[in-house]
Order: C-alpha cells, then structure tokens, then sequence
C-alpha cells in the first residue's frame, strides 16, 4: 500500500506524519488488515518515506502500544536527522540530485520556524528516539548521497538497540539510485527481496 500523505509546504509538519500513522493503523488493526489476509506486514519507504516509516513505527509503538504490527522495515536513504547530520552539512553546493541548499530548503518547507534545537524532537528525527522494539531492518544508502550518515548512524542505534540489521553501502550510487536506470539498482532491489523474504519467513516460523 502506497499512502498519498499530505505535503508540505501547503501542510507541513505534522500533516504528513499523522496521515501515514492514521494509514498504518488502518492496515494493521482495521478494514486494511484484509489486505494482506491476515499475513505479516513490512513497512517502508526511500527518502522522506524512510523517515516517515521510521516516525510510523515508532508512533504506532509510543501513541497506541502496537511494536508487532510489522514484521520487516527497509528503510533506503532515509532523512532521519532534520538537524542535518555531518555528511548533510558538509556536502556543499554540489547538485548530485541533492545538495545541502536543496537540503535545508526541503527541511524549512516541512519545518517552518523550527530551529535546529526543535528539529532534534524524536517525532521530527527518529535518530533522536528511544528505539526499543523495533523490527529487523534493513538500511540501504549510496556512497555519494548527503544523507549517507543519516543512514549508517541510524542503522547503528538500530543495531544498538538490540534488533536484526542488514547494511547495504553501495560504491557510488547517488541519492534516490533506486529509481535510476543503474546495474547497482537490480543489485540492490534484489537484496531487499531476499532480505524480506527471511524476515518475513522467521517472523512467521516464530508466530
């Protein structure tokens, strides 16, 4: 299920987020659940849907009390630091489908008013989370993406935090290399297949 959330700037923060929350319970709890017959569930999304799924998750836990509903996250090139993690900052002008100007323009859309103090709230960057009982994930990034410490700092407290990770690194790709004509984006969309298919098959062997 793909969730047509509102954007900003027409609704900025929290718009977005409350609409992929709302949609998430739908299909975890509601009407929705017959979607998948009563079968485990992976949640997801590249870029800002990273960090969407990221806030989802840890709404659907802090907000309702649900930490199983998903059995799986992916989680490819996500913003999950709106402060602007060191690889953000010091990107610099260089336009490889994002830059840092593009970077802190898309954040001042989404965040208007916030200061960098205000954009640490965990609702705002999951980095900043408690991230006890979360499902196995995995974390997929390219080597030239400004967002790759969001990535690899993410999948760390992930790690930390005592559940399954997988890391993917992928020598050169750019930010949003999953939907470009590149030999890595087979490469890569078939590990998150295969990833997938072990965790959703473990998730169903331990029900």
């Amino acid at each position: 299920m793909s969730v047509g959330y509102r954007l900003a700037p027409e609704n900025p923060y929290p718009a977005g987020p409350d609409d992929c929350e709302a949609a998430a319970l739908w299909l975890a709890q509601g009407e929705g659940r017959e979607l998948s017959n009563g079968g485990p569930l992976a949640i997801g999304g590249d870029s800002a849907g990273a960090h969407l799924s990221a806030l989802t998750l840890l709404r659907l836990r802090d907000r309702h009390g649900i930490s199983d509903a998903f059995s799986a996250a992916v989680f490819q090139y996500g913003a999950f630091d709106l402060s602007l993690t060191p690889s953000q900052r010091q990107w610099g002008e260089r336009n490889l489908v994002l830059s840092t100007p593009i970077i802190e323009w898309f954040a001042e859309q989404f965040l208007p008013g916030r200061d960098l103090e205000e954009r640490r709230d965990p609702d705002i960057s999951p980095l900043y989370a408690e991230l006890w009982a979360m499902p196995p994930a995995l974390f997929t990034v390219g080597t030239q993406d400004p967002l790759l410490d969001d990535t690899l700092f993410m999948e760390a407290r992930w790690r930390a935090a005592g559940h399954p990770t997988e890391l993917n690194v992928w020598p050169e790709a750019p930010h949003g290399f999953m939907s470009l004509p590149m030999t890595v984006t087979g490469v890569a969309l078939a590990a998150e297949r295969e990833f997938l298919r072990r965790t959703v098959a473990r998730g169903q062997v331990s029900a």
